[in-house]
This record gives C-alpha cells, sequence and structure tokens, in this order.
C-alpha cells in the first residue's frame, strides 16, 4: 500500500525525502552534500552538472508546499573544500534571500567538519549535535544504542537504500527511511550523494520513497521480496511504480 506522507511520531516523512514536524512548521533534510561535484570536478572526474540548482528546487518546493517557517539540515551541508566555490555561495545565497523569514539550522556532520561551515552571508547558522526542538533530537550521526525513552532522534549519515526484488528477478534499489524504536534515520535528500543499502534486519520497519510514494515494509526476513510485491502492486499514478510493472511486461 502506498501514501504520500507516512505518519511517525508526531511527524510526517514525505516522499521526497524529507520529515515536517508540523506543530513548530519545521522541515528536516540530511546530507545535502552541496559542492560535491565540483568536488569531484576539482579532481579531474567528469560528472554532471546542475546538481546544486536541483537540490535547491526541491528544497524551496518543499518549503513552500508545507508553509515551513524553519529548515534543520542534519549534517553534511557541504561536501568537502574543494566544493567551496563562490558559485555555489552565491547560489546559496540567493536561494536564502528569496526566503528571508525562513530560519535555516545545519547540525555539522562529518563532511562539514572539513569543509567548514557556509559563509554567514549565505544566512544558514551551523551547531554541534544534537539540534533539540520540541521533543525532537536532531543529530547527524545519532548515538548507539538508544534507549526506550527519550526524544525522538533524526539523523542522516549513512544515505540509506533499500534493496528490493521479487519474482521474475526483479530488482531495484530506493532511498529509504530506518524506522526503529524512537530513532528515525533520513535518506540522503542531495541530488548527487549515492546510497547505503541497509541491512533490514537492524530496523523494525523500512519507508522506501518513489520520490512521489511511500512504501512502508515491516523488517523481517522476508523484507526485500514484500517490497518489490509491495511496489509492483503500488499506487497506479506513481510513475516509478507504473515503469516498474511496463519494464516486466511482456
Amino acid at each position: 500500500m502506498s501514501a504520500t506522507v507516512h505518519p511517525c511520531h508526531g511527524l510526517l516523512l514525505l516522499p521526497e525525502r524529507a520529515a515536517f514536524q508540523a506543530q513548530t512548521r519545521t522541515l528536516w533534510i540530511a546530507d545535502p552534500h552541496f559542492g560535491k561535484a565540483a568536488s569531484f570536478r576539482a579532481l579531474g572526474q567528469p560528472v554532471p552538472r546542475g546538481t546544486t540548482e536541483e537540490t535547491l528546487r526541491r528544497l524551496g518546493a518543499l518549503v513552500e508546499a508545507h508553509g515551513a517557517r524553519r529548515l534543520v539540515v542534519l549534517g553534511d551541508f557541504l561536501h568537502g573544500r574543494a566544493g567551496r566555490t563562490q558559485r555555489l555561495f552565491t547560489q546559496l545565497t540567493e536561494w536564502r534571500a528569496a526566503r528571508a523569514a525562513l530560519d535555516c539550522v545545519v547540525v555539522r556532520g562529518n563532511h562539514d567538519a572539513h569543509a567548514g561551515d557556509a559563509p554567514a552571508e549565505c544566512g544558514f547558522v551551523s551547531v554541534d549535535e544534537p539540534f533539540a526542538l520540541d521533543g525532537v533530537e536532531g543529530w547527524h550521526h545519532a548515538p548507539a544504542p538508544l534507549g526506550a525513552e527519550g526524544p525522538v532522534v533524526l539523523s542522516g549519515h549513512i544515505h540509506p537504500v533499500a534493496r528490493l526484488s521479487g519474482p521474475g528477478r526483479d530488482r531495484l534499489r530506493l532511498p529509504c527511511f530506518c524506522l526503529r524504536g524512537r530513532e528515525i534515520v533520513l535518506p540522503a535528500f542531495g541530488a548527487f550523494t549515492g546510497g547505503h543499502p541497509v541491512e533490514p534486519r537492524h530496523w523494525r520497519e523500512l519507508v522506501v520513497t518513489t520520490g512521489t510514494h511511500l512504501f512502508a515494509i515491516p523488517a523481517g526476513p522476508r523484507i526485500l521480496r514484500r517490497g518489490a510485491q509491495a511496489l509492483r502492486s503500488g499506487h497506479d499514478d506513481d510513475p516509478l511504480a507504473k515503469r516498474h510493472r511496463r519494464d516486466r511486461d511482456p
């Protein structure tokens, strides 16, 4: 069964790889890795252009769609020192100028430790983890193990993706939210970030996103097959689900 939102611990998980806290009008994302493509190009590697524009476009659309008053980035805002270009900082500054009333907080991650904070004129305030807000703690990499009691813990860092398979040798890798107790790990938000397959048995539930719809898959040894079946029988308006079914039709 597909959905366009997934309620969890008072938050709404969104197919656009973000979480929204309606009570505080706060949008949470993780791992945009701004400047990653520029860092790769600095090493002489051919990589796509336009990833910063695409990530900022998606982020702006989310802010506007949900009427967000605050944005919290859970680490790895900047990818590396080689990506600290004037073009990037100009893009970030212009994006912020168009949303002057939006509070923007960056919880420093491991990449930020090397890349450094964005310049003040970009309008993003960087803080150390955790960032606490009305029953939620935002981390880049959450401490483990977490006890049963305490605030909801949001984090990123691992860029989680689920590997789905099913009859007919179906194979998919899709970004996912990882849920366990009071912990939620967000998929990477950036357009050029890659993903790390997670072990389903380590989580209570994976919530897979196609970009337009979410599929909640209970954890367990059959999670991969269940995931492919859920996606194959998913929402008829979901373009990825339709493409997946079409590719398998004779």
